[in-house]
């Protein structure tokens, strides 16, 4: 892929990392998540920030050389989108039998080293997430993958896309309709301002004795 430039920080990079919006036909400024719409585009570095900063300075005008008009939610509305987008790829991954649901599958999914990552409802216990978080830190120290953790979604959210009620813990399974979620959920995490790094360091820098005490 050939690199981009974003309106806003004026730093160059991948398409995957930036996204692209459009004109629409009202002269609104329309987000082209799948980069496919018609007509110029301009790109945006893909984090909410500099979303919201392109609309409040109007820098899509000078960018797509016409004159339009951001609308005042524009970074809300990226965000629904990136999310719907994510929720949907889970769907899918349900529907292939690639996401396993509970906190008691989901731990043990995580042990074994099967999941690609995992998601808790934004409703989710302190304590619920610690005896997972316990079993991500033990599966580091054994030498196995460190499993990222995410928070964006509610319980309704997780049980409308995944076909059930009470969906509090999911894990994602590394298969090959996993790789849609991963990539969807990491772009809306980094897009909501969150680091998968630092969830990764969390996990791979756990405390030696916690991971020989999360072992037991």
């Amino acid at each position: 892929m050939s690199e981009r430039t974003c309106i806003v920080t004026r730093g160059s990079g991948e398409p995957d990392g930036l996204l692209r919006f459009v004109a629409g036909p009202d002269m609104s400024v329309v987000p082209d998540l799948k980069r496919r719409l018609p007509g110029r585009g301009c790109w945006v570095t893909a984090e909410r920030v500099h979303v919201d900063q392109a609309a409040r300075k109007n820098l899509f005008a000078r960018a797509l050389k016409a004159k339009v008009t951001p609308p005042a939610d524009l970074g809300a509305m990226v965000d629904r989108l990136m999310a719907q987008a994510a929720l949907g790829s889970l769907g899918l991954a349900r529907k292939a039998g690639q996401v396993v649901l509970g906190a008691a599958k989901v731990e043990a999914a995580v042990r074994a080293g099967k999941a690609a990552l995992v998601l808790h409802a934004l409703e989710a216990s302190p304590d619920g997430v610690r005896k997972i978080d316990q079993a991500r830190r033990a599966t580091v120290h054994l030498g196995g993958p460190d499993i990222p953790a995410y928070k964006l979604f509610s319980q309704a959210e997780l049980g409308l896309a995944l076909g059930g009620t009470n969906v509090i813990h999911a894990a994602v399974l590394a298969q090959d309709a996993g790789k849609a979620v991963v990539k969807r959920v990491v772009a809306l995490d980094r897009y909501r301002g969150g680091s998968p790094d630092d969830r990764t360091f969390v996990a791979a820098t756990g405390v030696c004795d916690d991971a020989a005490e999360d072992m037991e």
